[in-house]
């Protein structure tokens, strides 16, 4: 099950629900010019984007479409990305392209045999302005076959700035600052977190960044590919600093039981909605995009963020995301599709969508003009920054058994967790029994 984390509200409610599956029959058809190298192909393109990202990106595919004359079509999957995929090369009507939002789910198609490598040319772009990383989250088993397009900045905390110049508080530099920070907010009347505890891939994200500071890179890799069990000290260790937000109803808005009722987007609208009652809530730079739109707020003014902190003596850590584009080898026009993948690669399309907001690219030579805001200049710019020392959602890599279904696997132990965080020898233990089925290991 994809966790809606790229999304800006993938799960806001039954009107976009309802707006999905009205789209699922029309698809995105683009007008194309009538010449063109492609004129009289069609690109079928899936993915899980809904909304406001639907409408933006169907914008890079109609520059596509000016540029080749080809016609594009995009298809929402729904969340199930890999059946959906499954269920339409099985019925001989494959798309050309599809949106990959797990590293898990593509290299589940790669030893299926459904795709196709990258050509040459979209190897040869991604390799001179993606950071190396990019590739090797896109490859399996020695071939390239997922160019990331979209990305996300899974390490920003957001507040509402008038809750912290009420408490006389400033951005915290440091995990120990972010507690004492939090209390002092408390103190003056306003709880520290809102905490999505309802939807479990926020708290993976909680203890992805706590991780991937305290432990170090090497050991998240290891820990990403099961290699590293999670009964391991530095996973107990992450776990017992994570308790010291989940315990403490100062810092977790109406404490466990309240969080564990909070959705995504009942957390953002806790800080950013007309009744606030908390003033941060942890989650990527897609909960700007929430708070402009869903209560109108905007990013850099009146709702900004800080980067997650540094935890002890760790560097700060940068957690990602994001969704990768792949070809389909049984597709009826993949050639065509595989243009399509070297348009994605340049910084031209990236650029396209960086000016309609909403987005973030990993291409370093997307100029920093193109963003719609200071607010997402200012997280893309973290993102490359970042380079090689970015690591990708650990839940995202793994399993779907594990790290990415609803009421199983690290979703639910982490919400038990939260309910219950006195004993994180115990937690790490039911991760690492839980893991060890998912993995096979």
């Amino acid at each position: 099950m994809r966790r809606p984390s790229l999304t800006t509200l993938r799960a806001t409610g039954a009107l976009t629900a309802a707006l999905a599956l009205a789209l699922t029959a029309c698809g995105g058809d683009a007008d194309p010019k009538s010449g063109g190298e492609l004129a009289g192909t069609t690109v079928t393109v899936a993915g899980v984007w809904t909304g406001g990202e639907q409408k933006n990106f169907k914008k890079v595919l109609d520059a596509f479409s000016a540029k080749t004359g080809a016609k594009t079509v995009f298809v929402p999957s729904g969340d199930n990305v890999s059946t959906f995929v499954g269920s339409k090369i099985e019925g001989g009507n494959a798309p050309e392209v599809v949106l990959v939002p797990q590293v898990g789910v593509l290299r589940q198609f790669a030893e299926a045999g459904w795709l196709t490598p990258l050509s040459e040319k979209t190897a040869t772009t991604a390799a001179g302005n993606l950071a190396p990383v990019w590739k090797e989250y896109g490859t399996v088993d020695g071939a390239y076959y997922g160019l990331y397009f979209k990305a996300a900045h899974k390490s920003t905390v957001w507040y509402a700035p008038d809750a912290l110049e009420q408490a006389g508080v400033a951005e915290p530099k440091s995990w120990a600052e972010l507690l004492a920070s939090g209390r002092t907010l408390a103190d003056s009347g306003r709880p520290a977190f809102a905490v999505a505890g309802e939807d479990g891939w926020t708290l993976t994200d909680w203890f992805e960044n706590v991780y991937l500071s305290q432990a170090g890179p090497e050991k998240y890799d290891l820990l990403a590919r099961h290699e590293l069990k999670w009964t391991d000290p530095s996973v107990v260790t992450a776990l017992t600093t994570l308790a010291e937000v989940f315990k403490d109803e100062r810092l977790v808005a109406g404490g466990a039981s309240e969080a564990l009722r909070t959705d995504f987007p009942g957390s953002v609208e806790k800080v950013f909605g007309p009744e606030p009652k908390a003033a941060l809530v942890y989650e990527g730079d897609f909960v700007g995009g929430v708070a402009r739109d869903e209560f109108g707020r905007k990013p850099g003014e009146d709702a900004k963020f800080f980067p997650f902190p540094p935890v002890g003596s760790g560097k700060a850590p940068v957690v990602s995301g994001g969704d990768a584009a792949v070809v389909l080898k049984d597709a009826k026009n993949a050639d065509a599709g595989m243009r399509l993948l070297e348009f994605l690669a340049t910084p031209e399309a990236a650029e396209v969508w960086a000016g309609a907001g909403g987005f973030l690219s990993p291409n370093k030579d997307v100029k920093p003009e193109a963003y719609a805001d200071d607010t997402a200049r200012a997280t893309a710019a973290s993102l490359v920054a970042a380079g090689d020392t970015v690591r990708f959602d650990m839940s995202d890599q793994a399993p779907a058994a594990f790290g990415g279904t609803k009421g199983a696997g690290e979703w639910k132990l982490l919400q038990d967790f939260l309910r219950d965080p006195s004993d994180p020898k115990r937690t790490a233990a039911a991760l690492e029994a839980a893991a060890a089925k998912a993995y096979g290991n």
